[in-house]
């Protein structure tokens, strides 16, 4: 699921986040140099306030939000809003005198765009799906998905490419077994998804792209409607009171596939990357197993996949830090720079599986902190122990310079992972 940080990062069906990339400063997403430090522009401005004026691409005014303390109370502050049907952020500016939504409240299901108490109903049918026992539970299954794939890498030669043979299936086929979606779709959705979150995709070509995943959506929710079996969907749709409509259904499965293959797949990929560019960080977890929970961690706090995009709109004038925010205000969260700062983390720009571990904003903070964050840990801890143990002469297999970085995308990784293990 979203490894991500903040549920709104991995949406494929909507235009907020993709709108709010374009929008940005360069320097602010697009990384330089070292793949795993934070864009050039946000380096520039450490030490420039927690909380700094931001102007876009189109005149508006933001604040961007840089450090921990003040994220965290951000996202978690009913007096930010998460809904961009009352609450347009500044990258729908023109959308400010649309009409409000019905007095019976919202009827669409985009959970990640909605405030308390929308949001509390839709996401509280997802929690029990996403608990650690059951997340537990699924270990075994995953790492024979691990397994699976490690094998047919060695048994297709010395080569390969990580992403499509590895980095990606394991959350994709988790992912589409516990919503009930056939797995010989795959493609069809990850290339839709692909598109969709791809800040150089044209309107044209995001519009189809967003019109194929709604249809394939509708057929899977029609299917489950006549035929239910064992799965989150079949569940959302039967034991569901009051009942989900098919808009709800639909919007919901939207996001729960899209966050549930996207992110876990860039982090693995990435967080191959990283190690096997600090080999004495690899040495450390090679050396001792016990380290690997600890590496996840910090893996997530290091590279900070989740680019700039996170919003919240304030409702009233709110105080942040010292810096007052007037109602109206979009405020945009640097999640890669606040997991890099200094207050709370000595070195931050320095990778270290035996640091302490703690809190950081991966899977963002408040009510919409990510669903299936247990489920990502699992996926990571298992992914990336099973290719350790079973590779041990994993390395690249071209310069690092030469490994594609997905700079246009709103979850940052690699587009491809060339491999060798001879």
């Amino acid at each position: 699921m979203t490894s991500s940080g903040d549920e709104n990062a991995t949406v494929p069906a909507d235009e907020s986040p993709t709108a709010m990339r374009r929008l940005l400063p360069a320097d602010l997403v697009e990384r330089d140099g070292c793949p795993f430090d934070p864009p050039p522009g946000l380096r520039q401005r450490r030490g420039q306030g927690a909380v700094q004026p931001l102007t876009l691409h189109n005149g508006a005014s933001t604040w961007m939000v840089t450090g921990l303390d003040e994220a965290r109370a951000v996202l978690s502050d009913p007096r930010f809003s998460s809904d961009r049907v009352r609450h347009p952020d500044a990258t729908h500016q023109q959308a400010a005198g649309q009409p409000a939504p019905p007095p019976g409240g919202r009827t669409d299901g985009m959970f990640i765009f909605m405030d308390p108490p929308e949001h509390t109903r839709l996401r509280r049918l997802l929690t029990g799906q996403f608990t650690v026992r059951r997340m537990r539970a699924l270990e075994s299954h995953i790492r024979d998905i691990a397994v699976e794939h490690i094998e047919a890498m060695r048994a297709a030669g010395t080569e390969a490419d990580l992403v499509p043979a590895y980095a990606l299936p394991i959350p994709s086929l988790v992912i589409c077994e516990m919503l009930g979606v056939d797995y010989a779709d795959r493609a069809r959705f990850q290339r839709n998804t692909a598109i969709a979150l791809d800040s150089t995709s044209g309107d044209d070509e995001r519009a189809r792209a967003g019109l194929e995943l709604y249809g394939f959506i509708q057929e899977l929710v029609a299917a489950k409607r006549a035929e239910p079996a064992d799965d989150m969907l079949s569940g959302l749709i039967h034991d569901a009171d009051p009942p989900l409509t098919d808009a709800q259904l639909v919007d919901m499965a939207l996001v729960l596939l899209g966050a549930g293959h996207e992110t876990t797949a860039n982090m693995l990929g990435l967080g191959t990357f990283a190690l096997l560019e600090h080999p004495d960080q690899l040495g450390a977890l090679r050396a001792d197993p016990a380290l690997l929970d600890n590496a996840i961690e910090e893996l997530l706090r290091y590279l900070s996949i989740i680019q700039m995009g996170v919003t919240r709109v304030a409702t009233e004038d709110v105080k942040v830090g010292d810096v007052e925010i007037a109602a109206g205000a979009t405020v945009i969260i640097a999640t890669p720079e606040a997991n890099r700062d200094p207050r709370h983390w000595n070195d931050p720009d320095r990778l270290d599986v035996l640091r302490p571990r703690t809190s950081h904003l991966a899977f963002g903070h408040g009510v919409h902190q990510c669903l299936g964050q247990q489920l990502a840990r699992v996926e990571m801890r298992v992914g990336l122990g099973e290719l350790l143990t079973r590779m041990p002469g994993l390395r690249l297999a071209v310069p690092a310079e030469q490994v594609p970085l997905r700079n246009e995308m709103l979850v940052f990784g690699v587009h491809s992972l060339p491999v060798t293990w001879a």
